[in-house]
């Protein structure tokens, strides 16, 4: 390891040959689990020892094999959720519960307890729903209205190691009552129970083996969705022996499409989706995962055979889910739903929402590893005005830091960033800068010097600090899961401290898996030490949610309270959206990157994290022009919009690939930014109300089965819908549009489709397929600025589509775009609007807010009209009417009114004659 210090660190070092991580085969904890189930161990529930508490129900569970008591609470949730934790009922010592991530302020609701020792009913208050426990075997039955949704343990995979005694102690303690049956050396290497071998690494585990496994069956299900994050489709997949999907945040450089390996963030989250319901299981548990899935299709009856009920049963089909953890306990909510939209709100009452963003940073970013210096800066950010191209963001990588030391500034390259960023504040754009979690090792080095003396490291098994090598060469790792430490490393990004730095820098926290090169698997070792004498394995999938924690924090205390952060992380772990952005890390220039984009945003989209994007062009190699055109596209019209490329790329600039692509990158940026008050509004909806921003059209159309499988064209909110093109020379794609007795128009021709069909739509390359939903009203700017800052005050078009009963509705949400004013002086706008029978209104959807904003809306676009009106009228609040000049047009069935002056948090009306 010591040498590791003058050796040169390069990109190598993390483009690996992928045989360095595991697959399940290697994993002992699973080959443990599926080893002991072939021999059906039995847990029987000891209903005689019920204790109903004030907030929850707590029973014994045994086993037939060991004999020794864990303890199962029940808690029923307000929103409609359960919990079940199952724990040992006297561990050697704690056993790991997951700090920080849920709600602090759960409200319980207190469940009515009957029956007998042979089994229990928990009912709750409004008693739709019931937890039916069955003492022998140890099963709970979730029933909506008595019929059973989900089962718990009904396959019999409950599975719980207990503490054991190290074996270096037993002699002296004569403590056997916890130990296995006695297994050959042979087998217990094999078993990985106190050391595990993988290449040239052993993993020592000091309490021994610790897992904890369960099954849940998901009754009349097929269709599941969560558990980011993988490079796979957005249904979930059916998993054989050996493909479990694997939660465990790893730094997989250049990762393969379509497999289950953990990549760089972990939501321990599935949603399950049929007709009528939709329902979510959340395990929470911070150590490596395993989660395996397997469908029994319906069974199949012949008809002289069915009744009314036996056609119930036709098609009821049944999805078992098997949840595998390292360690820590079993702690599970079952979300109820019934519908999408309340799984996503129960899922955020536990976890929280998404973090209101700053406006700026839906913007367009521009980064690249590395900007070489602030010349290169200045160069960059001048093309983008001299080609008439938006941006809002410029970043930097760990090439702008003195010998990859963060919070430092290298001397030659970025002599004055104060000057840099005064350049940029001109312009109303901001700064990126990343700061990773490793600390170079040099005693000289003010922030690690800082760490060392108050011992903020995570340490080795002996006590020292842990060190591992990253980019500055032989570093060690902050332990952000002490309070303290995180306390500390927000007070860094102080203006005093972080010399250099100033109100519009912003940051970016990378390998913070973490990331450890030459480690096992590229990550710490599991037996490395944090704050209260966790191992690292306790707590592995957290880590990086920890580092971002920290980071929001500090931009928030140095503006002291008042701005709102923005902090980009590429490891995550459920509850993440409060602090946030993530994307989906390091992809490649290939086709087939752009195409498991869709899905894999899709997937954390549902997942509770809304703010999430992937790198435009891809990471890692050079992307033909063609390819950089339908990225920026698609991006375009997902919720983190950001291009980045690796070292030792080509530059690829938006201007650098001819005229004809430069425009046609211009126009998809410029489509980003027109729709910005949209997308705005989408993510005010997605911090209050939990609904995502970008949404599988499942979410939108939850009855209609066609959607479900869906993952190649997706909802932006509720009005749009988006087909990217992801193929190369595309000339015509067929776009289903959902909604048979809706209908649509193309954002670009006008043209109306009839829902419910598979449409052909002819594509050049400057073209995607995006359609507006009839019924809705979405708000866009008829203007762009070189940066949002330049767009406050610049009007409104609405655009209303009208739905085939000639109505539409939709909002606006408008604050000052950067400051939490929104929320503790209630600083804000929110419009509704309203076109019903031949009249536009606006309207105040909330009374509360208040925000003096002199835009006004100045173009209103009218699609699905079908005649041409005599005449259109404003009339404004004070009475005063006048008439507005308008243009039709009978082919597209399209009213279009200009030069309007509707003041926008003003209540005003149009009328159409």
């Amino acid at each position: 390891m010591e040498a590791a210090e003058n050796e040169e660190i390069s990109v190598e070092d993390e483009a690996v040959d992928k045989t360095i991580f595991k697959d399940c085969g290697k994993i002992a904890f699973y080959r443990r689990q599926k080893q002991r189930l072939t021999k059906n161990t039995t847990y029987q529930a000891l209903l005689g020892s019920i204790d109903p508490e004030q907030d929850s129900t707590r029973f014994q569970i045994i086993s037939e094999a060991t004999k020794i008591p864990l303890v199962a609470e029940v808690y029923g949730i307000e929103k409609d959720i359960f919990r079940l934790k199952i724990n040992e009922e006297t561990p050697l010592k704690p056993r790991y519960e997951v700090p920080d991530v849920i709600n602090s302020k759960l409200g319980t609701v207190r469940l009515v307890c009957s029956g007998d020792t042979g089994s229990l009913i928990l009912t709750d208050r409004k008693g739709d729903l019931k937890c039916h426990v069955s003492a022998n075997p140890f099963k709970i039955d979730l029933l909506s209205k008595n019929e059973a949704v989900i089962s718990i343990n009904s396959l019999g995979q409950l599975y719980f190691e207990h503490l054991q005694v190290p074996h270096k102690q037993r002699a002296t303690k004569g403590n056997g009552q916890n130990t296995p049956a006695a297994t050959s050396q042979e087998n217990q290497e094999d078993l990985g129970l106190w050391e595990e071998k993988f290449g040239k690494f052993v993993d020592v585990k000091a309490n021994g083996p610790s897992s904890v496994g369960l099954d849940f069956s998901l009754h009349g299900f097929e269709h599941l969705y969560g558990i980011p994050q993988h490079a796979e489709s957005h249904q979930l997949k059916n998993t054989r022996d050996g493909d479990a999907y694997r939660l465990y945040n790893l730094d997989v450089y250049g990762y393969q499409v379509h497999d289950k390996m953990g990549i760089y963030g972990s939501v321990p989250y599935l949603l399950a989706h049929k007709q009528g319901r939709t329902v979510g299981i959340f395990w929470l548990n911070a150590s490596e995962t395993l989660v395996e899935i397997n469908t029994e299709p319906a069974v199949e009856y012949t008809l002289t055979q069915m009744g009314p009920a036996a056609a119930k049963q036709k098609v009821r089909c049944r999805t078992d889910v098997h949840w595998m953890s390292e360690s820590g306990i079993i702690d599970v909510f079952l979300l109820t739903g019934p519908t999408p939209a309340d799984v996503f709100k129960q899922y955020s009452y536990i976890t929280g929402t998404q973090a209101m963003p700053p406006l700026f940073s839906l913007g367009y970013h521009q980064c690249r590893w590395n900007y070489e210096d602030e010349q290169d800066v200045k160069a960059v950010d001048a093309g983008f005005d001299e080609h008439d191209i938006p941006y809002d963001v410029m970043w930097l990588d760990i090439e702008h830091t003195e010998d990859k030391k963060y919070f430092t500034w290298d001397k030659k390259r970025f002599a004055n960033p104060k000057r840099m960023q005064e350049l940029l504040r001109s312009k109303k754009r901001k700064l990126v800068v990343i700061s990773d979690p490793h600390i170079k090792v040099d005693p000289d080095y003010t922030v690690y010097a800082q760490a060392k003396e108050q011992g903020f490291f995570v340490k080795n098994p002996e006590g020292g600090d842990f060190e591992g090598v990253c980019w500055p060469g032989l570093s060690s790792y902050l332990d952000f899961t002490n309070p303290k430490v995180r306390e500390w490393y927000s007070s860094l990004f102080a203006f005093p401290v972080y010399q250099g730095s100033t109100d519009i820098l912003f940051l970016w926290n990378d390998m913070n898996e973490p990331s450890v090169f030459r480690g096992p698997e590229l990550t710490m070792h599991k037996s490395a030490v944090h704050y209260g004498e966790w191992e690292h394995r306790e707590l592995h999938n957290i880590y990086g949610f920890y580092q971002q924690m920290a980071t929001a924090e500090g931009l928030i205390q140095r503006s002291k309270g008042k701005e709102r952060p923005f902090v980009l992380s590429r490891s995550f772990f459920a509850g993440s959206q409060k602090y946030g952005a993530v994307w989906t890390g390091d992809n490649k220039a290939e086709w087939s990157y752009l195409k498991i984009s869709i899905p894999m945003l899709l997937t954390l989209s549902v997942s509770g994290i809304s703010f999430c994007g992937a790198d435009v062009g891809g990471f890692i190699g050079n992307p033909e022009a063609e390819l950089l055109v339908r990225w920026y596209q698609a991006g375009a019209y997902q919720p983190f919009f950001r291009g980045h490329a690796t070292m030792n790329t080509k530059r690829r600039e938006p201007w650098l690939f001819g005229e004809e692509y430069t425009q046609l990158i211009r126009e998809a940026i410029r489509q980003r930014y027109t729709l910005l008050p949209y997308l705005y509004s989408l993510f005010y909806h997605a911090h209050v109300s939990s609904q995502p921003v970008m949404r599988p059209l499942w979410v939108e159309y939850p009855d209609d089965l066609e959607t479900f499988a869906v993952e190649d064209e997706y909802m932006l909110g509720s009005a749009l819908l988006v087909h990217p093109v992801t193929d190369p020379q595309t000339s015509m794609i067929e776009v289903f549009l959902p909604g048979s007795d809706e209908v649509w128009y193309d954002s670009k021709t006008f043209a109306c489709w009839k829902g419910g069909c598979t449409v052909k739509i002819p594509v050049t390359l400057d073209t995607i397929p995006v359609f507006q939903r009839g019924g809705s009203v979405v708000p866009v700017k008829t203007t762009v600025g070189t940066s949002t800052g330049w767009m406050a005050d610049s009007p409104y078009e609405l655009r209303v589509a009208l739905s085939t009963q000639g109505s539409a509705v939709g909002e606006l949400y408008l604050d000052d775009g950067h400051s939490f004013q929104y929320l503790h002086q209630d600083q804000f706008l929110h419009r509704t609007f309203l076109f019903c029978s031949s009249v536009l209104t606006s309207r105040c959807a909330n009374e509360k807010g208040h925000y003096p904003s002199k835009c006004i809306v100045e173009q209103i676009l009218v699609l699905g009209l079908k005649k041409k009106p005599f005449s259109v009228t404003t009339h404004l609040s004070d009475g005063r009417a006048q008439p507005a000049a308008f243009t039709y047009c009978a082919e597209t069935s399209a009213l279009r009114l200009e030069k309007l002056s509707l003041r926008v948090g003003e209540d005003w009306e149009v009328r159409v004659g």
